[in-house]
């Protein structure tokens, strides 16, 4: 079939002319001709440079007119593969780029058939601009990150027109859609072949320092990160949360002190402002985006007051420094909360005890859909570099999570620690 017949190219020829080495691994991926690969591999495997390598294989195809995407949730996540493609056009086919626009994440090339192929860098957190043209190949990155009506009802359409191929790549993340393809590749669906390998296969790595990562990372996040294993829950940091989500919002009551957790929105995301009781109850949320500071700033301190002057505590990092500042002057009992590393998983960590203690009362989920997703979904993963991080995964949001945190702050394994209000 026509799209068997473009992966006739001599990759071992280019790669070594390229530089580029594959391991065994690695070369099984490049030397397969379905249409459908799926690579369910440990971090630090080699994903990212095999991807690269492939894409910028299908580029250099005799074509007419070729147009490839790289997608990921997110434009930092999409980068990952579009840099280390645009590094090698760079370095080893500069004579063939007919234009790179920085601004849009595209290079054009001309092929070894004299031909235009495009390379595209594409983010689904705007499944808009997902939209359109019929593609020829297409890698989606942190594959099993993505919402599933992405590749279902936006990428696998696009390969239609031109029979073009996809190869799909991540580490493991529950049982969700992207284990039903690794599945079906697994199984007798012609289309699809899938890959499972460990870190470890990596003959690169050093054995002992993924050793080392065994002793550092929580068990079932080293199995997810590190041994490709597909675990259901095995990155989430917050346990029990639909057991404690048994709660409905409530009215301020005279007398009583309230908290709050400020998060301020920063492009795209909400602010999300969450108000607690002393019984560790969510009593009030308000969650909103693309207002004006000052009509923020208006909106927070009405909150403030309706809850007997609760106390706030407000995310500083960044823009939120002035907006703390505003707050103060509006007369609002604000606390700044500056997030580092440190600060930030001690925060975290502090609200992840209260969960796992089952010592929190949130809204029932048909009253705070976005908290509880948010909640459920906000994971450990582990970055290219070994470094564990926490967040919300790739195109959702975190701001719930984190104005949560910030409000129960004052009322977790903390609640001694001095602390400075201004007002």
């Amino acid at each position: 079939m026509p799209a068997t017949k473009k992966r006739t190219m001599n990759k071992q020829a280019l790669f070594a002319d390229l530089g580029y080495a594959p391991h065994p691994g690695q070369w099984e991926i490049h030397n397969s001709h379905h249409p459908r690969r799926v690579v369910a591999c440990g971090v630090r495997w080699g994903k990212t440079t095999c991807a690269a390598m492939e894409g910028i294989a299908a580029a250099l195809q005799p074509a007419d007119l070729s147009v490839g995407w790289i997608v990921a949730p997110t434009y930092d996540l999409c980068d990952r593969v579009y840099r280390e493609m645009q590094q090698v056009v760079m370095e080893k086919l500069q004579h063939r780029v007919v234009t790179m626009r920085e601004s849009d994440r595209k290079i054009v090339l001309r092929n070894m058939g004299g031909g235009i192929s495009e390379i595209r860098g594409k983010s689904a957190d705007n499944p808009v601009s997902l939209l359109g043209e019929g593609l020829d190949w297409l890698i989606v990155d942190e594959a099993s990150r993505l919402r599933p009506n992405i590749w279902q009802g936006h990428l696998s359409q696009r390969l239609i027109d031109k029979n073009g191929w996809a190869l799909l790549i991540s580490t493991p993340k529950g049982k969700g859609y992207f284990f039903d393809l690794y599945r079906r590749g697994q199984g007798s669906d012609s289309e699809y072949k899938s890959w499972n390998y460990p870190s470890a296969t990596n003959p690169l790595l050093d054995a002992s320092v993924i050793e080392a990562e065994r002793a550092r990372l929580p068990e079932a996040v080293f199995r997810q990160e590190y041994c490709a294993e597909f675990l259901e829950g095995a990155g989430a940091v917050f346990r029990n949360v639909r057991e404690c989500a048994t709660g409905t919002f409530k009215a301020p009551v005279y007398g009583e002190r309230y908290y709050a957790g400020l998060d301020l929105a920063k492009i795209e995301d909400f602010t999300v402002l969450v108000v607690v009781n002393r019984k560790n109850e969510v009593v009030f949320v308000d969650r909103f985006n693309r207002i004006d500071w000052s009509l923020q700033v208006k909106r927070i301190r009405e909150t403030f007051l309706k809850y007997n002057k609760a106390y706030v505590y407000v995310d500083s990092t960044g823009k939120g420094e002035p907006v703390y500042e505003s707050l103060c002057q509006a007369g609002i009992w604000a606390e700044s909360y500056s997030f580092t590393a440190k600060s930030k998983t001690a925060l975290i960590d502090s609200l992840s005890i209260m969960l796992e203690k089952k010592e929190i009362v949130l809204p029932k989920p048909e009253l705070w859909p976005e908290g509880i997703d948010e909640l459920e979904a906000f994971e450990y993963s582990v970055t290219d570099m070994g470094h564990v991080r926490t967040g919300a995964p790739g195109g959702m949001h975190d701001d719930c999570v984190i104005a949560l945190a910030l409000a129960m702050w004052p009322l977790g394994p903390n609640r001694h620690a001095s602390r400075v209000w201004c007002h």
